[in-house]
């Protein structure tokens, strides 16, 4: 069993995620999506979908991105 970095839990079903150079252990998805989801440079929720960059910085909605300056960006659904 593996204990999960965010909440943890030892857990037999851990599973680890390997991004960006770093090897992760998660329980769950929740736990997997807390850490490593990105934040929206505006509202700061994390950004679960396919979100919006500009400039290096990530937002959520076009909305967020026009409350920080960048007009031009738009939502794609």
């Amino acid at each position: 069993m593996a204990v999960c970095e965010v909440c943890s839990n030892d857990y037999e079903l851990t599973f680890e995620v390997r991004t960006a150079g770093g090897v992760h252990t998660f329980d769950s998805l929740e736990c997997a999506a807390q850490r490593l989801a990105p934040i929206c440079e505006n509202c700061q929720c994390r950004i679960l979908g396919h979100g919006l960059q500009a400039d290096g910085q990530i937002f959520c909605c076009a909305h967020c991105a026009r409350v920080k300056g960048h007009a031009s960006l738009v939502d794609h659904a």
